[in-house]
């Protein structure tokens, strides 16, 4: 039987957020002591009011830290896991395991949908703010509990529960060089285009679209061009998979 620690437990009793602490002791296990961290970690930029000198009261900068953490820790659960493997496979490896579409896809089995905030008019791309506000997620419970019990949900929960490591490493991640390679092949020219860099915070956020044969293909959305060009491939690949079989 699990304790829970008394002062969460009372915190916890005589909240006015008793509903939104249950669901943060559902998602994470355990009771968290500052409640508030937890509420910014699920602002989504698009419903947050501006705050203090231009900055926005959303969950930005809880994702900047919590992706940071969270490659930390999944960086060193590799290393002492496969301790003759090179760096190229163990960094291949993490980007699989942190990719975009995995921490999406975890964000959805959390069901941390039902309580961030966001405007549905202002932005397109639901499961990209799904994944970010996973990795807010990680930074208030830096914030509040510290990195050994961020440590500990990431390992047990993360990679203990939701995440198949023999699945995800066999997974293709590297849609650019497939897309370029079968385009070479058919002599089908592939052009990148940004069609629109935006400041998110810390971060600059980049909208690139791929052409084949001058048609658009795919369009991709991230914190670099690298991983937008790639989010853009995966979409490309997709549409012309009867074509690249």
């Amino acid at each position: 039987m699990s304790v829970i620690p008394l002062g969460g437990y009372f915190r916890h009793f005589f909240s006015s957020d008793k509903d939104f602490t249950r669901t943060i002791k559902h998602i994470t296990g355990f009771y968290p002591s500052n409640i508030h961290v937890y509420k910014l970690a699920f602002i989504h930029k698009s419903s947050a009011g501006e705050a203090k000198e231009g900055y926005f009261h959303c969950n930005e900068r809880l994702e900047f830290l919590g992706d940071a953490v969270l490659n930390t820790v999944i960086a060193a659960f590799l290393f002492k896991k496969f301790p003759y493997e090179s760096e190229g496979f163990l960094t291949q490896a993490r980007s699989k395991i942190v990719s975009r579409n995995s921490l999406n896809e975890i964000a959805r089995l959390l069901d941390i949908v039902q309580i961030i905030r966001y405007n549905p008019g202002s932005t397109g791309d639901t499961e990209t703010i799904l994944g970010n506000a996973f990795e807010a997620l990680i930074g208030a419970i830096y914030i509040d509990k510290g990195f050994e019990m961020t440590k500990k949900f990431i390992v047990n929960r993360l990679l203990g529960e939701f995440i198949d490591l023999d699945e995800v490493l066999a997974r293709e991640t590297d849609f650019k060089s497939k897309l370029i390679n079968w385009a070479q092949k058919e002599r089908k020219p592939v052009v990148f285009t940004v069609l629109k860099e935006t400041d998110k915070g810390p971060r600059r956020e980049f909208i690139i679209e791929v052409r084949v044969d001058n048609t658009v293909a795919g369009k991709g959305i991230a914190f670099s061009k690298k991983a937008a060009e790639q989010k853009a491939s995966e979409e490309a690949c997709a549409k012309l998979k009867h074509l690249m079989e």
